[in-house]
């Protein structure tokens, strides 16, 4: 007979292992090329050692001269937090006793859970690996009654809890932990479950509840001129800003080789992945057709599959931003985290737990974890190119 108990057991040995895995290598294609570590992590924080430029020590001379002034390497600590990534599954006291009696029936209703599960973590998880940890969705250009109008719907989709946030950051009143209900992608109109927005205007902005400024450091806070980044100042670092080119027009090999003939040039860097919005790829499609450059596929871990450029996978990514391509070295990437996936743990061992006054049990998967880049420079953003 199926039971909270056996359940309980079941998320434990059976279900954990799976979906880690399945989260760390089936969420998205560039998150499952970049390396996860537990290395580096002090505390609550990620303290990570960056090398940069070479070591002084070298140079020529006489036979009877001096030798070379000592130089070693030069070196710059990263500091970031660890952020905080949950995943919540909700299950019913009367679907549990609705199955209790057919194993086959609990182990389906666990399987819609969990695949659920993975369904909202792949599309959050990808959305924070473009983001720039602000955790903020789009801007609000209007409002009217509980439906705002957007200037992206890139980063939304139906089901979405979020807050509606001031020009100042603060959540407006009346405005927080609102569920999107429907999206006219069209229009670009957002309706949010709950009454009118009051204080809702242009210049507000959406937000992923309760997250703001608190997720990844994803893409959007790595290509950046200013700033700081890891605790670091561009202004005296100037290694941390990566190449940038925001006015290409119409894509083209020469804009691309451009790009990465200048970070092994500068930087010594190497390009393994490019990733691109779904526009930007059809329009190289179709530039490499008119040249009568062969395309050839590659498999990619997690069983994704990528248009080639000279060996170099080019994968087309939803949250990436329109006519924007980057050219990484993933190798100077790793997501570093306290550990892996794991269940939230009561006092008596349980992750199965009663949610106050209704008859709904929930558990959570949760990682403390943030995104590295110790080369920046060894980076490349391609923008404003016209899409196919």
């Amino acid at each position: 007979m199926v039971t909270m108990t056996s359940a309980d057991s079941a998320l434990k040995s059976f279900y954990l292992g799976v979906v880690a895995e399945q989260l760390n290598t089936e969420v998205n294609p560039l998150l499952a090329k970049i390396k996860q570590s537990t290395a580096d992590v002090w505390g609550k924080e990620i303290r990570r050692l960056a090398q940069y430029g070479v070591n002084g020590g070298v140079g020529a001379g006489t036979e009877e001269g001096s030798l070379p002034v000592a130089g070693g390497n030069n070196y710059e600590q990263m500091v970031t937090t660890l952020k905080n990534l949950y995943g919540t599954i909700e299950i019913s006291d009367k679907a549990v006793r609705a199955s209790e009696n057919n194993a086959g029936a609990f182990v389906n209703l666990l399987n819609a859970e969990m695949g659920g599960l993975i369904r909202s973590s792949s599309f959050n998880f990808g959305r924070m690996l473009f983001g720039d940890g602000s955790g903020i969705l789009c801007g609000v250009t209007a409002a009217n009654g509980n439906a705002v109008t957007v200037d992206s719907v890139k980063n939304l989709i139906e089901g979405m809890t979020v807050d509606v946030l001031d020009s100042t950051g603060s959540v407006v009143a009346g405005a927080e932990a609102r569920r999107i209900t429907s999206i006219d992608r069209q229009k670009k109109i957002c309706t949010l479950a709950g009454g009118t927005l009051t204080g809702v205007q242009s210049g507000c902005s959406l937000c992923v509840q309760g997250s703001y400024n608190l997720e990844l450091t994803g893409l959007g806070a790595i290509f950046r001129e200013d700033g700081t980044l890891y605790g670091l100042d561009r202004a005296t670092h100037s290694w941390l800003v990566p190449y940038m080119q925001d006015t290409v027009g119409e894509i083209s090999e020469t804009v691309i080789q451009t790009a990465m003939d200048h970070l092994e040039e500068t930087a010594g860097s190497r390009v393994d992945f490019i990733v691109c919005s779904w526009g930007v790829k059809r329009a190289l499609q179709k530039k490499l057709s008119e040249s009568r450059i062969q395309t050839d596929m590659a498999e990619l871990a997690g069983g994704y599959k990528a248009i080639t450029y000279n060996g170099i996978p080019i994968v087309a990514d939803r949250f990436c931003p329109d006519g924007t391509m980057y050219l990484l070295n993933t190798a100077d990437f790793c997501l570093h985290q306290l550990c892996d996936w794991k269940w939230l743990e009561g006092d008596d061992g349980r992750v199965l737990k009663q949610v106050p006054g209704k008859p709904l049990y929930t558990a959570t998967l949760v990682k403390y974890a943030d995104l590295i880049c110790t080369r920046p420079c060894g980076q490349a953003m391609l923008s404003g190119i016209t899409e196919g």
